[in-house]
């Protein structure tokens, strides 16, 4: 019999087949699958400093590996520090479907967690976007918010001015309104919607946002990060409503676990999706994430999908 070969993406075509709507909705259709599985991630301290992420998961029909490498001596280097793949393969004949850039999948999944939490959540969804951290999470999540909400304008902070400049120009070729800011904490004043997408090597924002706030944190994602303040976060707790990507928040969500609150009292994404949990009465949302192996799972879903697209146009263009 022959073997089927894989298609093997670089980081732009993965890019290309995760388009941001029907990635959400394999995000949701995987938080309500009850054949979804996802062991827990493995990560291994490798000499040197850096890491190595192994990361699995299944449903009836695709298992997925997601194998990234964590190099922090690449910084300021032309070598990313974070490299790797996700190979997707077909249960039914155990063959290989696709291989995907883990970088691109872990960009363009991430900012549509954060999407699908503010398509659910968030109060005000008119903007300004105040975007916290200019590297590819800030990228990202600039493109998911401008295609999902229709955000129009959007106020970039970072430690680097040079890597702030350069968002807000891709965000003009997006069409977006676009402007550098020196101080995120005074940003917020004026932004509805915050994403802090910074390494959580220290505090990036700590001011108390508004009360029609909505604040997706992706930076930390282990209990010694933090890129949120503690009284930020526990003003959030106090006077408005958390969620967290999932229940693997317990052991890595450093900023809320840091501000001391009981990560293991807040709902999920897939409680918020379910109708279980809403914000009640006001004031500030802050969404957690931290990531997870289904969201990897998700945007192999959507890849094979926009990949079966893709060949049926082909073959009905072959035939005209």
């Amino acid at each position: 019999m022959p073997t089927m070969t894989p298609s093997v993406l670089d980081a732009q075509a993965t890019t290309r087949s995760l388009p941001y709507a029907p990635l959400v909705e394999q995000l949701r259709a995987v938080l309500a699958d009850p054949a979804v599985r996802v062991p827990q991630r493995m990560v291994q301290v490798l000499p040197g400093g850096g890491a190595l992420f192994l990361m699995p998961g299944f449903d009836a029909q695709l298992a997925i590996t997601k194998l990234l490498t964590y190099t922090p001596g690449n910084a300021g280097t032309a070598r990313p520090t974070i490299q790797g793949d996700v190979a997707v393969y077909d249960i039914a004949s155990g063959e290989r479907r696709l291989i995907l850039d883990g970088p691109a999948v872990t960009a363009r999944r991430t900012a549509a967690v954060s999407l699908l939490a503010a398509q659910l959540l968030a109060p005000n969804r008119d903007g300004p976007l105040l975007v916290v951290g200019a590297g590819v999470q800030g990228r990202a999540h600039v493109e998911a918010f401008a295609e999902g909400l229709g955000v129009k304008q959007v106020r970039i902070a970072s430690r680097s001015t040079a890597s702030a400049q350069a968002l807000a120009a891709h965000a003009r070729t997006l069409g977006l309104d676009a402007e550098v800011v020196a101080d995120a904490d005074a940003a917020l004043r004026d932004c509805p919607l915050v994403a802090a997408c910074t390494p959580a090597r220290a505090i990036a924002l700590s001011a108390t946002p508004r009360d029609d706030a909505f604040i997706a944190a992706v930076g930390a994602y282990t209990p010694q990060m933090a890129e949120l303040g503690a009284a930020l976060c526990r003003a959030c707790a106090e006077h408005g409503f958390i969620a967290v990507d999932t229940p693997d928040a317990l052991h890595e969500a450093g900023d809320l676990l840091q501000a001391g609150l009981d990560v293991a009292a807040l709902p999920s994404l897939r409680e918020v999706l379910a109708g279980g949990m809403a914000p009640a009465g006001g004031g500030p949302v802050l969404f957690k994430s931290c990531g997870w192996g289904g969201w990897d799972l998700a945007a192999a879903r959507c890849a094979v999908q926009q990949q079966a697209h893709s060949q049926a146009h082909s073959s009905l263009g072959s035939r005209a």
